[in-house]
């Protein structure tokens, strides 16, 4: 085995492992409202959302070509294994970090923070991909404002809707919903997180030489999904009880309003092709469901500590990888 495969070996096993890791650390974003309303067992939750995750990995490729070419060109990159390991090390890092704390911070967040990163630290700041940075940056924004919206406006429907129904019938059909909820929570999840390991990998097999465009090959598709869906099986229990207990207390019509409104959110970024952070998103949405429901039942202390990790993420993944970058670089 040469020099250059050995590398891309070892970014394909860090990709994966990442990928591992945001099954257990994003876990909590599909099944924490279930689990704590106890529409689903903990055991039943976690391998529904991995068999999901698997089915929603397998079935798009459109977000894994925007993480493989619209934060730095592979093409241009003169030493891109090396960028990429210390973006994918600095993104487990941090992503391990945040697991420990029981904080539901952005796996999205972490990687691309860590790729820009490791971009500049190798090119300068020519190596960022300025228009393809920002517009994913404008959408990982965008896309919990939108979630808290769509979470506050159908708890709101909800609510007036069942206003004079009995609060045991209105759990008993919302519990059932749950299920269906969570299914298409996780399978969301699966089309748009496990694509980024999958697009780390096609970047590496670029920036090899191997291949010359940035398709996702079969094999990277059937790895990465297997590995989220194996992260997914462990499950996350501290982010689970923050995101479940911690914000404020969710009833089964208030997680079905959540797990609906962040699902909304991940597929549309999923069909734009733009990688988006499902933690924020799902978070988000329990939080516009939660001020629907009473704004002074949410936890709004919890809320500001989750809202200052993602806010640093970006930029301490960024500098890890930088760092990274700059030990790796010892030994080209």
């Amino acid at each position: 085995m040469d020099h250059m495969t050995f590398i891309i070996v070892i970014i394909v096993l860090l990709a994966l492992a990442f990928d591992f890791i945001n099954g257990f650390h994003d876990t909590a974003n599909a099944i924490a409202s279930s689990v704590s309303t106890r529409a689903l067992k903990p055991r039943v939750a976690i391998i529904l959302a991995a068999t999901m995750n698997f089915v929603g990995a397998l079935m798009f490729t459109g977000v894994a070509k925007t993480i493989g070419g619209s934060v730095t060109d592979p093409f241009k990159l003169e030493h891109g294994l090396t960028v990429i390991c210390a973006t994918l090390v600095g993104a487990i890092i941090w992503n391990l970090v945040t697991w420990w704390l029981g904080i539901p911070s952005s796996s999205s967040h972490a990687l691309i923070g860590a790729l820009a990163g490791a971009a500049v630290a190798s090119e300068g700041w020519n190596g960022i991909n300025y228009s393809g940075f920002s517009t994913i940056i404008v959408g990982l924004i965008v896309s919990p404002i939108i979630a808290f919206i769509l979470g506050y406006i159908v708890m709101f429907l909800l609510k007036h809707i069942f206003a004079n129904s009995s609060p045991r019938h209105v759990n008993r059909v919302f519990r059932t919903g749950q299920v269906m909820t969570a299914a298409l929570q996780s399978f969301t999840h699966g089309t748009n997180d496990a694509q980024k390991a999958m697009g780390i990998i096609t970047m590496a097999l670029v920036a090899g030489g191997i291949q010359d465009h940035l398709d996702v090959p079969l094999w990277v598709k059937i790895c990465a999904a297997t590995a989220m869906a194996l992260g997914t099986s462990l499950g996350g229990w501290k982010i689970i009880k923050t995101m479940g207990t911690k914000i404020f207390k969710i009833e089964p019509i208030n997680g079905f309003a959540a797990d609906l409104s962040g699902a909304a959110v991940i597929f549309s970024a999923t069909l734009t092709h733009l990688p988006v952070s499902t933690t924020h998103a799902i978070t988000s949405a329990i939080l516009g469901v939660g001020s629907a429901k009473r704004f002074s039942s949410v936890r709004w202390n919890t809320a500001g500590r989750i809202v200052v990790s993602w806010i640093v993420t970006i930029p301490i993944s960024a500098a890890m990888a930088a760092i990274l970058y700059w030990i790796f670089a010892l030994f080209h």
